[in-house]
């Protein structure tokens, strides 16, 4: 035996066969290590594997025999396993003889392994000939196709071959029955679990639903339906599973009692019943009702959120069906309209929101399915995947509602038109023309006909678009035409409703705009005659939408309602379609495009077949052609105006008065938009041009002469603020326009040298025939220049000035005139001014001056002018005494004439003394006549300033061309004389008066 053993210990696994394994075993005696060495040996060759265990069973024979005649009374046993099989165990007889042979005990033990590794085996080797559940739908798959094949012979067995299973042989007889039905599960070998439960169903009925929650979710129901559990309606329990074991009954050695025997004695079978390791939610007893369909929905719950597969989570719900399983005729029912949505309805091809679960699809109302359906669908398969899919899905809400007890005929109608309603209306024209009344009513989306006109209405006037006429058009092409005759108070009524649509769809704080939805609200109690009007009104409204479109001034539908009683909006909206429509790219490049816009205001403006108004119902004809021509001229096509006003089919039948008036409008809005005062560039240029249009006239020639006027300052570049050059609305803004011709002077030093420019200036701004402007301009004039010290260009400006006001004078008989007082005001204080001038070395010049200013100025001002006159006389009387005591070489005769006309002068100049005021007697008379002077020209635009110098230097400037005044003296003092008998002339005249 030692021998023998050692051969057997020396064979490897894989060395083992047949013979060697008969070679090595037959000749030992020994039955308990025979038995114990075959089962110590577990090899993957099934035959060799199948031979060592039937040695063993054999080897285990003569000890079952043994312990069964212990356990037989002895009465009874005739040595017959038969006999002791049925003869009543004595379970300590039984327990005495194990332990008096424990090899039987052994034996008795090891027996049962091998009966059940044999069972191990059996349904192994069935396995093998099982295959996966993808490896047989290919051969079937396979022998279908051979079928039908007519060159196959079918005289030749199809041969399957045997495909090695996931587990090995060695595993699957050591491990736990459970362990491998687990593994088969998620390599989805249904048909190897078939085996395994049919063979094993003792075994595996606690682990069957572990098992089947192995199954990989993604895996079709198809494939193990054998397996799913179903409901036995006799017990309304779980169906327990149908057992075909390899034995009909168990081995004597497999027995409860011997078991027990052999645990007593202390030689237990070598079995693992269950498995200890695997933490499982067993079900020993079988599922009840309630139960069964919560696994069922657990099942599809995880499929779902798993993979995301309907078709797979709705395939096990149609499986579960024939299974008798309740309480999934809804979630069927769900995954059914779910798996329309995720595999029926179009899909986008970058669509990402695919993740698609049940509570989700619970989340959602029905609108939003709906919309779900159809997110997808364009427009040509619109009215196809309504009646594939949301039809059905509207059915079922339907038929839900009825099985509640809570019917609503009114929920699908309601549910579709809400999509219409909030759908572009792109997808809407398609519903409507899948709707049409020329249709039979079974294939019609929208069946009723007005119930289609409100939903159109309400589409079209709660819809912003501003370029979809043609769809709009399409959509109104398919509402029914009624026949109606309407009377007077239909008519009316009829209209007071289009009159309330307008108000209600005016945008409010409360509801900032008017929804298609709320708009259905209002049409839906309308009568058919109010809605047949309505239909006529949307005629008109679209097709004066199609005509503000084509012009580039595009309104949406509401605003026709809204402007229908509002002659504002539409005056508004013409005054954009004259002007927009010129600064458009591709349009109005010839006249016949001005004309064609002429013809499109117009007929907006009047009244169709239908009797209806246009959009510019409101505006008379006259009023539109005037906004027509405002918007032609704003474009600078004047070239166009002017042959459409002179155009003999006279399509512009205004008055010569009202285009003037339109001209001058426009030229002034131009001017106020220019940015350059330059009239030959820009908008100025247009300005200047647009007063061409219309004939002469004497108000054209007037702003014509403005905007050369304005030209001309910005060309003096006359300053608004800090390098800020004068704007022309600024120019036309200014009230005092002398003060522009002000600012001219004072911002360009040689201004003043040009006196016929500034006055044709002054003239262009507007003052033409005002004398009053023009001694106030002939005075800044005289000022700039004193300014400058030219003081002989202020002397001739101031002598034009008195002239310009003595004419004045002469052509008034009322001298208290006020234009005629401030002339003469602004006259006499620039004289004064000017003859007080220390620098101003012409002394007769000045008293020249002062003469004037004696005889212009107010009475209560000569004391102040006289006053300045003796000074300036006294002084010129001392120079020349000065300067006639340096005469040399003259004879005492001439120089005694002289001394005594110099002495007759003064006696004679006392004589005329006059008492002063006080306030003459001030050291700065000059300052009192400066301040006077600004008293009374405060309104004026221009500033006369003072530029005294100390009189301590006149003397002196006068002895340095004493010289040139001796030979004078005789002149100056006539000229004095007459200069100031004429002064006091006047003086008596005026305290005459």
């Amino acid at each position: 035996m030692t021998m023998a053993s050692n051969a057997w210990n020396a064979l490897s696994d894989k060395q083992l066969t047949v013979q060697n394994i008969h070679k090595s075993l037959d000749s030992i005696k020994d039955d308990l290590w025979v038995a114990a060495a075959c089962v110590d040996r577990i090899v993957d060759d099934a035959t060799v594997q199948r031979v060592l265990l039937e040695i063993a069973l054999e080897r285990t024979t003569p000890a079952l025999r043994r312990s069964q005649a212990a356990a037989a009374p002895d009465d009874e046993s005739d040595g017959s396993s038969e006999a002791a099989d049925e003869a009543p165990l004595k379970r300590d007889a039984l327990v005495s003889h194990f332990n008096r042979l424990p090899a039987d005990a052994r034996l008795c033990a090891i027996r049962a392994v091998i009966l059940d590794r044999l069972d191990c085996l059996n349904t192994f080797v069935e396995i093998c000939q099982a295959p996966p559940e993808d490896t047989e739908e290919l051969d079937s798959t396979s022998d279908a196709w051979d079928d039908d094949d007519p060159w196959t012979e079918s005289a030749q067995p199809q041969i399957r071959e045997p495909v090695e299973p996931p587990v090995p042989l060695s595993a699957f007889l050591t491990d736990e029955l459970a362990r491998s039905a687990l593994l088969l599960a998620s390599r989805q070998w249904f048909s190897a679990l078939g085996v395994i439960f049919e063979r094993h169903a003792t075994i595996l009925w606690p682990y069957r639903m572990a098992v089947l929650n192995s199954i990989p979710e993604h895996t079709h129901p198809l494939g193990y339906r054998d397996l799913l559990p179903a409901l036995d309606l006799s017990t309304n329990l779980e169906k327990r599973i149908t057992a075909n074991p390899w034995r009909a009954s168990p081995d004597w050695s497999e027995t409860p009692d011997v078991r027990a025997a052999l645990a007593a004695s202390g030689h237990p079978p070598d079995i693992s019943p269950t498995i200890s390791d695997l933490s499982f939610d067993l079900r020993k007893d079988p599922l009840s009702c309630d139960e069964l369909s919560e696994w069922y929905k657990n099942r599809i719950q995880r499929i779902i959120s798993s993979t995301g597969l309907i078709d797979i989570a709705l395939a096990v719900v149609q499986h579960a069906a024939p299974q008798s399983v309740p309480g999934l005729d809804e979630m069927g029912e769900e995954l059914s309209l779910l798996a329309r949505l995720v595999y029926d309805a179009p899909q986008a091809d970058d669509d990402d929101d695919d993740d698609w679960t049940l509570d989700r699809w619970y989340s959602m109302d029905p609108i939003t399915v709906v919309r779900a359906y159809l997110a997808h669908s364009d427009p040509e398969t619109l009215a196809k995947d309504i009646w594939r899919l949301v039809m059905p899905y509207l059915f079922v809400l339907e038929s839900r509602a009825e099985r509640a007890g809570t019917p609503d005929p009114a929920i699908r109608t309601r549910i579709l038109y809400d999509y219409i309603l909030n759908a572009p209306l792109e997808i809407a024209v398609a519903v409507f023309e899948a709707s049409k009344p020329i249709l039979p009513t079974a294939q019609r989306i929208i069946q009723n006909d007005e119930d289609m006109a409100r939903l159109a209405l309400a589409c079209l006037y709660g819809s912003n678009s501003l370029d979809e006429w043609p769809i709009m058009n399409r959509i109104f092409e398919c509402l029914p035409a009624w026949d109606i005759t309407r009377d007077d108070e239909q008519e009316d009524a009829a209209d007071m409703t289009v009159v309330s649509l307008g108000t209600f769809v005016t945008p409010s704080t409360t509801r900032p705009r008017c929804t298609p939805s709320d708009l259905l609200i209002f049409f839906q109690p309308l009568p058919l005659s109010s809605l047949s009007r309505a239909l006529d009104i949307l005629d008109v409204h679209l097709e004066s939408g199609e005509i503000l479109s084509r012009w580039s001034v595009p309104a949406p539908l509401r605003w026709f309602l809204q402007s229908n009683s509002n002659a504002p909006d539409q005056r508004s909206w013409a005054n954009r379609m004259a002007r927009r429509a010129g600064g458009s790219e591709d349009k109005l490049n010839t006249l016949d495009d001005w004309e064609w816009l002429l013809e499109d205001m117009l007929k907006l403006s009047g009244t169709g077949d239908s009797g209806l108004r246009g959009a510019f119902g409101l505006l008379s004809q006259d009023e539109i052609l005037q906004i027509y021509l405002t918007g032609l001229l704003s474009t600078g096509n004047f070239n166009f105006a002017k042959t459409i006003i002179k155009s003999p089919q006279n399509k512009l039948s205004l008055s010569s008065e009202a285009i003037e008036d339109i001209c001058l409008t426009c030229s002034r809005e131009l001017y106020d938009n220019a940015s350059s005062g330059n009239y030959t560039i820009g908008e100025m240029k247009l300005a200047y041009e647009c007063l061409d249009v219309p004939p002469p006239s004497a108000r054209l020639q007037c702003e014509r002469e403005f905007i050369e006027a304005t030209s001309r300052l910005s060309s003096f570049n006359v300053m608004s603020g800090p390098g800020t050059a004068i704007s022309p609305i600024e120019i036309r803004l200014t009230k005092d326009r002398l003060s522009l011709v002000s600012r001219v002077l004072s911002t360009n030093n040689d201004a003043y040298k040009h006196t016929e420019v500034i006055l044709d200036l002054v003239h262009k701004l507007g003052l033409r025939n005002n004398v009053v402007a023009e001694v106030k301009t002939l005075a800044m004039l005289a000022d700039t220049a004193l300014q400058a010290e030219d003081f002989l260009r202020a002397y001739e400006t101031s002598e034009r000035m008195v002239e310009t006001v003595l004419a004045l004078r002469s052509s008034y008989i009322d001298v208290d005139n006020p234009e005629i007082q401030e002339a003469s005001e602004v006259c006499w204080v620039a004289c004064f001014q000017l003859g007080r001038q220390p620098e101003f070395e012409d002394v007769g010049k000045k008293l020249s001056l002062l003469g004037r200013a004696l005889e212009l100025c107010p009475p209560d001002k000569l004391h102040d002018v006289l006053t300045a006159w003796r000074r300036l006389e006294t002084e010129d009387i001392e120079a020349r005494e000065e300067r006639s005591t340096y005469r040399q070489g003259k004879s005492r005769k001439l120089g005694g004439v002289t001394l005594n006309a110099a002495t007759s002068l003064r006696a004679r100049l006392q004589d005329f003394h006059m008492p002063s005021p006080p306030l003459l007697n001030t050291p700065d008379a000059a300052a009192l006549a400066s301040r006077t002077f600004r008293s009374v020209a405060a309104n004026f635009p221009f500033s006369v300033a003072t530029r005294g110098r100390s009189q301590a230097s006149h003397p002196e400037a006068e002895r340095s061309q004493s010289g040139s005044r001796r030979r004078e003296g005789e002149e100056i003092a006539t000229q004095a004389t007459r200069v100031f008998s004429k002064g006091i002339g006047w003086l008596i005249g005026a305290d005459d008066e």
